[in-house]
């Protein structure tokens, strides 16, 4: 989305007000959360939605009942 909008990650960190390291995390995967007050902020600079930028890749651990 980043590349669409023709954006780099510390133009999208200042307008968004998340650090660049922080928004790193979130673009490689490396964050295990996000609040939802990050997320509307970066979906609003980016004009987009949640799953235009979010992959569910399951879950790491097995919960069985």
């Amino acid at each position: 989305m980043l590349a669409k909008r023709k954006m780099r990650l510390n133009e999208l960190s200042e307008k968004v007000g998340i650090s660049v390291a922080n928004l790193s995390n979130l673009k490689t995967g490396k964050a295990r959360a996000i609040r939802f007050s990050t997320l509307n902020a970066i979906c609003d600079v980016l004009e987009c939605q949640p799953g235009d930028i979010l992959e569910f890749q399951g879950s790491t651990n097995s919960h069985s009942p």
